[in-house]
């Protein structure tokens, strides 16, 4: 199978080196790769000249000279390698390990069930430490990288491959028929949960996602963005918002707003003491102005559904969440 690799930067000059190292590094080399740099105020252009000077892989450099955000700057990617099969998206931050891209290869031969592949990410910097397992979305609408911030030894399904709800875009792989039907990622997003936005809709089309064990990559996270940060939080808790909307089949969105909306207060109340509660309350607000288009991105998907209410909400986390919180304070 033809597999094409994505690049996505932005002021990255601080640690993409370490990734297109690894990249060059895989015992399974993407067939093309396609870099896009979202206007870069730093040495990243210049890096990323110097570092693909010499690879034998056939590699398009893109200036997209404006911020596009995480989601449009991918779409653009994906869209230049229409000879691929499959597609794979790798962080700036990311470094997977030698044998990354052939374990999701071959677990995309094994499973033509599923639509995406998901790695296990590890904490750069902290050995034995999960940045995340696959993603999960709750019945409340929150998402979130199952195990992360956990040791790997305390999660064990992370070391077993399985089918998960969505794949963390830090690095995963899809296959561009089925990424192309679902339109790809959500350009409104910007950045922040566009992946398991993705994740939702491909998994309502009938189309699973499998968590690839053997697929290992470090992960900083948030290099760019910083983690916690405002932006972090104002476009993490806006999209949540159209992700709910726009996936959630009418019977679990109704049966699920008293939870969803319990969230929004303590999560106010939470923000509120951390100092961002500013960002959070208008994440909140710019959510509520863009919920007309929310709507009628809802009309879309919902038409396209194949899966019954029940397979969907078999699908979701409904774990109790004050039980998750508290748990991941002791």
């Amino acid at each position: 199978m033809t597999v094409g690799l994505v690049v996505v930067t932005y002021n990255a000059e601080g640690f993409i080196r370490r990734t297109l190292d690894a990249v060059a590094a895989q015992t399974r080399p993407p067939d093309e790769i396609a870099i896009v740099d979202n206007a870069s105020t730093d040495g990243t252009w210049a890096m990323l000249e110097h570092a693909t000077r010499a690879w034998v892989m056939p590699v398009c450099l893109v200036a997209a000279g404006e911020n596009l955000g995480f989601a449009a700057a991918n779409n653009r990617a994906v869209a230049r390698l229409e000879a691929c099969e499959l597609v794979a998206l790798l962080n700036p931050d990311a470094v997977p390990a030698p044998g990354w891209l052939a374990a999701l290869v071959a677990a995309a031969e094994a499973h033509p069930e599923a639509a995406a592949f998901a790695s296990r990410l590890m904490i750069d910097g902290r050995p034995g430490l999960l940045d995340g397992a696959g993603d999960v979305c709750h019945v409340s609408g929150l998402v979130w990288r199952h195990g992360h911030g956990l040791p790997l030894t305390a999660v064990p399904d992370a070391t077993r491959s399985r089918p998960v709800f969505a794949a963390c875009a830090a690095a995963a792989l899809y296959r561009r028929p089925d990424w192309v039907r679902a339109g790809g990622l959500d350009e409104r997003f910007f950045c922040y949960g566009e992946d398991v936005d993705l994740g939702f809709r491909l998994q309502l089309a009938g189309r699973g996602c499998w968590y690839v064990a053997d697929a290992v990559a470090d992960h900083v996270g948030s290099a760019s963005a910083g983690v916690g940060s405002d932006f972090a939080v104002y476009h993490g808790h806006r999209n949540v918002e159209w992700l709910f909307v726009k996936n959630m089949p009418a019977a679990l969105l109704w049966r699920y707003l008293p939870l969803h909306l319990l969230v929004w207060v303590v999560g106010m109340a939470w923000f509120a003491t951390r100092g961002r509660g500013t960002s959070f309350m208008k994440a909140k607000w710019d959510a509520l102005k863009g919920m007309g288009m929310a709507w009628r991105a809802r009309r879309t998907v919902q038409a396209s559904r194949v899966r019954a209410n029940a397979q969907v909400l078999g699908l979701l986390d409904r774990t109790s969440l004050v039980t998750r919180f508290r748990d991941r304070r002791t």
